[in-house]
C-alpha cells in the first residue's frame, strides 16, 4: 500500500568538488519546502474552530457536540502521527508531505461545498476524523528531512525557526477567512473553502521542491558532511531500521520519552483549550465580534514566533543544551497569562489581546521543545516515530480534553470550570518537565562520569 512511499535508493557519490555547493542548495530548497508545506498543513487544520460560532447560531448544536465533532482530528491525529510516523521513517518525504496536505485540502473542500458535511454531527465527525489522519502524515516527513540534512549541533536553531511554520499557517486562516467572508458575499463556510484552495497550491510545491535522503542525491551522510558526529555513531545510524526496532528498542524503553509525551499531553490541553474555544469564549463572554474574534486568533499564532525562537535560544544557549528548563520557565509564566486571560472583566479588549498573545507567545516554546527532545532521544532512523509518541499523547491525551472535556465542562460549569481545567493541566505540565530534567541531568552525570574514567584508563595500564 505504501510502496509509493518508499524511500529512494543511495545513488553513486558526486565528485567531491560538488559535494558542498550542492549539500547547501538543496538544504536551503528542502527547509523552503517543509517550512511551506507545513505552513499549508495548519491552513487546513483549525477551519472548523472558525466556524463554531456559526453552527451555535445556524444549526442549534450546543458547545458539547461541536466539541465532540472537534476531538475527532485529534483523536485521528494522535493516532496517525505516531503510526504513519513509522511509515515515514521508511518512506520518502517527497510523497508522504505532499499527499497528506492534498488529501486534508480535499476534506476541508467537501466542508465548505457539500451541504451534508455540516448537516450532523454524525458527519462532520468523520469528515474531521479523515482530516486529522491526513494531517498526521506532515510533522513526521518534515521531522525525517531534518534529522537526515541537519546534524546535531545544528538542529536546535533549526527545528525551532520550522516550528513557526505552523504558527504563519495558523495565523494566515483569520485574515484568509475574512478574505473569504469579503470575496463570497458573507458566506462563512469559505472558512473551509479558501484556505484549502491555497493548501492545494502548497502541495504541488512540496512535491515540486522535496528530495530523500542527501545519499539519493549523491552526498555523504550529513554527519560526516559537517563533521558532527552523535555519541556512539557508527555505520549502522545509516541503515533503514525495522518496525519492530524502532517500537521496542528505541521508543517504548525510553523513560524520558514519556515523560515528555506525559508533559506534552497537559502543554496541547492549553494550547488547544485556549486556541479552539477562543472564538466562542470571545464571542460570548467578551464580547467581541467576527473580524475582532478572527484578528484575535491570528495574533495568538503569530505572537509564537518569536517566543519560538526565543525558547530555542534559552535552550541551545542559556541551559547549554538542556530542554526541559526551558520549557519550565515559558510553562509558568503561560500559567500567569492565562489568569490574566480569565479573570479579566469584559469591556476591556485590549488586555484580552495582549494575554492572548502573552499565551500564545509562550506556550509553543515548549510545544517546539517536546518535538525536539523526541528528535535527541532516539536515532534519526527512529525519529518519526519517536516525535509520533510525543503527538500521540498530545492530541489524544491534551487536544482531544480541549475539544470535547472542556466542551461539555463549559456546558455543565460555566467558563470558570473550563479555565480551572487549564491551570490545573498547566501545573501538571511543570511536574512532568520537572521529572524530564531530573532524568536528564542524571544522564549528563553519567556520561560525564564516564568520560572522566575512559581519560583516567590509560594512566593506571
Amino acid at each position: 500500500m505504501f510502496g509509493l512511499f518508499r524511500p529512494v535508493a543511495h545513488i553513486e557519490r558526486l565528485p567531491e568538488g560538488q559535494v558542498d555547493p550542492i549539500y547547501k542548495r538543496l538544504r536551503w530548497q528542502l527547509f523552503l519546502s517543509i517550512f511551506v508545506g507545513y505552513a499549508g498543513y495548519y491552513l487546513v487544520r483549525k477551519n472548523f474552530s472558525l466556524a463554531m460560532p456559526f453552527l451555535i447560531e445556524e444549526y442549534g448544536y450546543s458547545r458539547g457536540d461541536l466539541g465532540v465533532a472537534l476531538a475527532a482530528v485529534s483523536i485521528a491525529y494522535g493516532l496517525s502521527k505516531f503510526l504513519m510516523g513509522n511509515v515515514s521513517d521508511r518512506s520518502n518525504p517527497r510523497y508522504f508531505l505532499a499527499a497528506g496536505l492534498l488529501m486534508s485540502a480535499l476534506v476541508m473542500l467537501c466542508f465548505g461545498l457539500m451541504p451534508w458535511a455540516t448537516g450532523s454531527i454524525t458527519a462532520m465527525f468523520i469528515l474531521l476524523f479523515l482530516n486529522g489522519w491526513f494531517q498526521g502524515m506532515g510533522w513526521p516527513a518534515c521531522g525525517r528531512t531534518m534529522v537526515h540534512w541537519w546534524s546535531h549541533k545544528e538542529r536546535g536553531g533549526i527545528v525551532s525557526v520550522w516550528n513557526v511554520a505552523h504558527n504563519v499557517g495558523g495565523g494566515l486562516i483569520g485574515p484568509l477567512f475574512l478574505l473569504g467572508l469579503w470575496a463570497f458575499n458573507d458566506d462563512w463556510k469559505a472558512a473551509f473553502y479558501v484556505p484549502a484552495m491555497f493548501a492545494s497550491f502548497i502541495a504541488i510545491f512540496v512535491f515540486l521542491t522535496m528530495r530523500d535522503t542527501p545519499q539519493s542525491c549523491g552526498l555523504p551522510a550529513v554527519e560526516e558532511y559537517k563533521d558532527d558526529y552523535p555519541e556512539n555513531y557508527t555505520k549502522s545510524f545509516e541503515t533503514e531500521l525495522s518496525a519492530k526496532d524502532i517500537f521496542f528498542k528505541y521508543v517504548f524503553k525510553n523513560k524520558l520519552l514519556w515523560y515528555i509525551a506525559i508533559a506534552n499531553a497537559f502543554v496541547y490541553m492549553i494550547r488547544y483549550g485556549v486556541l479552539d474555544w477562543a472564538p466562542v469564549y470571545l464571542s460570548e463572554v467578551k464580547e467581541f465580534s467576527v473580524d475582532k474574534s478572527s484578528w484575535a486568533y491570528f495574533l495568538y499564532e503569530w505572537a509564537g514566533i518569536p517566543g519560538t525562537l526565543l525558547c530555542g535560544w534559552m535552550s541551545d544557549k542559556l541551559f547549554k543544551g538542556r530542554r526541559a528548563p526551558a520549557g519550565i520557565l515559558f510553562m509558568v509564566l503561560v500559567t500567569i497569562a492565562v489568569f490574566v486571560y480569565w479573570f479579566n472583566p469584559a469591556g476591556n479588549p485590549m488586555v484580552d489581546m495582549l494575554a492572548l498573545v502573552a499565551i500564545g507567545f509562550l506556550i509553543y516554546g515548549p510545544v517546539m521543545l517536546i518535538g525536539l527532545y523526541a528528535l535527541e532521544l532516539a536515532p534519526k532512523k527512529a525519529a518519526g516515530t519517536a516525535a509520533g509518541l510525543t503527538g500521540l499523547f498530545g492530541y489524544l491525551g491534551g487536544a482531544v480534553a480541549a475539544n470535547a472535556v472542556l466542551g461539555y465542562t463549559v456546558d455543565h460549569f460555566g467558563w470558570d470550570g473550563g479555565f480551572l481545567v487549564l491551570t490545573v493541566s498547566c501545573g501538571l505540565s511543570i511536574v512532568f518537565f520537572i521529572l524530564a530534567m531530573f532524568g536528564e541531568n542524571k544522564i549528563h552525570a553519567q556520561r560525564k562520569l564516564d568520560k572522566e574514567n575512559e581519560e583516567m584508563a590509560p594512566a593506571t595500564v
